[in-house]
Parts: C-alpha cells; structure tokens; sequence
C-alpha cells in the first residue's frame, strides 16, 4: 500500500541567490533591476520586472547588523594595532574613527540589500503574495509505507 506526500517545490529553495542579488543592490526577484532608488531608500517597485518592493520593514536593523560587524572585525585589529605598535594619540584619534566611518557607510547599503531581500524571500511584511505568486503548484511523491 503506497501513500502520496505532497512536496512544494520552491522555485528558489536557496535563499543564497536573492540574499547575493540584494547584496548587490538588485532586485531580489529578478537580479537585473536596481533596489535603490537612493543611497539608503529602496525603491516602490523594480524597474525591470515590477516586483514590489516597498513592502519591506528593515527598520533599524541593517544600522544594528552594520555596527556588530564592522565593530567585531575593527575592535581586534585596533587592540592589535594599539598593543604591537602604540603609534601616537593624535594617529590614533583621527585613523580609527575615520576607518570606522568608511566601513560602516560602505557596508550598510549592502546589509540593508540583504535584509529587504531576505524578506522577500521567507515572505515577511507583506512579500507574502510575492512568495504565493512564486512558489509552483505541489508535486505528488510516491512513499514508501
């Protein structure tokens, strides 16, 4: 006696490639359109392929994820900086809050890409007919039993 189990095929099982696209700063959906239509304002819709992406709720968290990585990788390259070659006070005062300054505004387009794109992708704050419209009928898979 066979059982039939229903397995919904995601058409993108791997979150791997809308998080690569919103890195980028391109539309998670199709990867050629841009997300920013500003330095740090995402666009209403793609321009290439009309997915919307004002739906989205980063919030605060791209500036929190930005400040834990740019501090966990800066904090122990300063301590060993500071502790091998102890340059002088006025070195320190102006290269360490520059280098700070330059990686967080670096990164925080990047981080906010991923997380708009990472919504998109589980189908939090309103991508949820997005993710219906993409996700394929279910497959029927013979099981044993």
């Amino acid at each position: 006696m066979s059982q039939t189990a229903v397995i919904t095929a995601n058409q993108a099982a791997k979150a791997s490639e809308p998080l690569m696209r919103g890195l980028r700063g391109l539309c998670p959906a199709c990867g050629r359109g841009r997300m920013f239509r500003k330095f740090l304002k995402v666009a209403d819709a793609c321009p290439d392929c009309g997915e919307e992406l004002h739906h989205h709720r980063a919030d605060d968290f791209p500036a929190y994820l930005d400040i834990v990585i740019v501090g966990h990788v800066l904090v122990p390259i300063l301590l060993a900086v500071e502790t091998e070659y102890a340059p002088p006070l006025w070195l320190s005062m102006t290269m360490w809050p520059a280098i700070a300054l330059i990686a967080t505004l670096a990164l925080l387009q990047p981080i906010k890409g991923g997380v708009v794109a990472m919504q998109w992708f589980i189908g939090m704050h309103g991508f949820e007919q997005s993710k219906g419209r993409r996700a394929p009928a279910p497959v029927p898979v013979p099981t044993a039993g």
